[in-house]
């Protein structure tokens, strides 16, 4: 993979938007866009290693949606099980959905670990006439990282419920789709292609850590949401996460190429792909310039210097860097009125293996991950549609606990009694839906975006009432809706 830049006298300043799952178009407000998204199975080829992949439109990573607007708020979500059930075969579904306020996304597959192969950017940019809160970049350029599997990712998700133990980790991370030439056969079986200012992420279950060397990156928007801009010479990026960067290019031809790299930042135990992604930024010399005879190879590459696996420090410090903007035109609208508090304790434990069987957990359990010690399991009756009809019966409950039902210290490892998360259900939150600004009507879908957390449990489903506007209410399905 390459990037390339064509210095001048001026220095650059290059938009990266950095996601792990995405979506782009162009409409003004009050105009209807129509995407058709094929779902089909097509061969690609990473690590010497041939294999049939889901994607979109026969594209790996899949379509890009953008447009000029301020769109944000999703009035609809797709969840298999948990709003609809799949599309089958053959079959075919109208997904609308109105975006509001919001400035760039991602989408992705929301069944199995099929997210590993089908997702895509929403790149949604400002408003005809309305400037960016920051000096306007010379080129915008999505960027996704992600994972790839030389086994079927699904197989390897469900060999791993089946044993209760962890799942074997990806065979590579990926930039654009590609493993990049630090991995074996990589740099034999894809082609180096010149991808201006291309970078891309789609990873399952790793945060990462990304870095160019000698440029600094300066931090504008994060999950669709301007921040006060600050410089790191190192990004962090969860699973799920958007983050919108300006590369500041040099000024003149600097005589070198340049290693992006990513690898995981990794806390907890566990097995987890210890591998780094590479592209290689390079920089076009000018024409008839005296660098325009030297060979790209024969320039001295540079590779960053990226924090530890688990430099906390580092995690933190990033953390506590990110501020919404605040100002006059994006202000920061906290609620000042609160109905109800919740307290949501999130965990990764172990649960007994069934039927005596003995499990590959820890000490022959089976791994499990739990919201207030609850683990969800996944109905085989559309939540929305029972929610819809009424018929919650034997479907799901409403009484999930609005605060950890065992109290502990919550700045250190909780008792095993906690720990263990073995109550299974399928139990919801509601919620009233009784202001303007709320999200709309409707189940809504929460958890964690690694995936093999969600997998082990770590999930649960909000129910939003119908409010007393028009607008608040729940819509009937559509002619089209997918049947089991």
């Amino acid at each position: 993979m390459r990037v390339s830049l064509l210095s001048s006298s001026p220095t650059f300043l290059v938009f990266f938007s950095f996601s792990t799952f995405c979506l782009l178009a162009d409409p003004v407000l009050g105009i209807t866009r129509h995407y058709k998204f094929d779902v089909k199975l097509h061969n690609v080829t990473h690590l010497c290693h041939t294999k049939s992949i889901v994607s979109v439109n026969g594209q790996f990573p899949g379509p890009r949606i953008a447009w000029h607007s301020t769109a944000s708020k999703w009035v609809g979500r797709w969840a298999i099980i948990v709003t609809q059930f799949p599309i089958q075969t053959g079959q075919s579904y109208v997904y609308n959905f109105t975006i509001v306020g919001q400035r760039g996304t991602l989408w992705h597959s929301h069944i199995s670990w099929l997210r590993a192969t089908l997702y895509g950017p929403i790149v949604i940019l400002p408003k005809r006439g309305v400037p960016y809160p920051f000096a306007k970049p010379y080129k915008e350029v999505p960027i996704i990282f992600g994972e790839w599997f030389n086994a079927d990712p699904e197989v390897v998700i469900s060999q791993a419920l089946q044993t209760g133990g962890g799942p074997n980790v990806s065979d590579a991370y990926t930039i654009n789709g590609l493993p990049g030439p630090l991995y074996n056969c990589s740099a034999k079986c894809e082609v180096r292609q010149d991808l201006p200012f291309a970078f891309n992420q789609c990873s399952l279950n790793d945060e990462l850590l990304f870095s160019i060397p000698n440029h600094t990156l300066s931090v504008v928007d994060v999950d669709s949401i301007y921040v006060k801009p600050f410089e790191t010479k190192t990004l962090l990026i969860t699973p799920g996460q958007t983050t919108n960067v300006i590369l500041k290019t040099k000024p003149k031809y600097p005589n070198d190429t340049f290693f992006m790299t990513a690898r995981p930042y990794v806390t907890s135990q566990g097995t987890f792909d210890n591998s780094t992604v590479a592209g290689i930024l390079e920089y076009e010399s000018p024409p008839s310039s005296l660098h325009s005879s030297i060979s790209i190879k024969k320039l001295p590459l540079f590779k960053p210097i990226l924090p530890a696996l688990n430099d906390t420090s580092f995690a933190t410090n990033f953390a506590h860097k990110l501020r919404i903007l605040g100002s006059a035109q994006y202000p920061a609208n906290v609620p000042q009125k609160v109905d109800k508090h919740f307290f949501f304790t999130v965990g990764l434990g172990t649960s007994p293996c069934q039927h005596n069987q003995t499990c590959q957990g820890p000490n022959g359990t089976q791994f499990s991950a739990s919201v207030n010690n609850v683990s969800f399991a996944m109905p085989t009756t559309a939540l929305l549609q029972a929610h819809f009809f009424g018929q919650s019966n034997g479907v799901y409950t409403l009484d999930f606990p609005s605060s950890p039902i065992i109290p502990f210290n919550y700045t250190v490892t909780p008792p095993k009694k906690y720990y263990d998360a073995s109550d299974a259900c399928f139990e919801l939150m509601m919620i009233a839906n009784d202001n303007k600004n709320c999200i709309g009507a409707g189940v809504w879908f929460m958890h964690c975006h690694l995936e093999v957390h969600t997998s082990w449990g770590l999930k649960m489903a909000w129910i939003v009432l119908d409010g007393e506007l028009s607008n608040q209410k729940l819509l009937p399905p559509p002619a089209d809706f997918p049947k089991c």
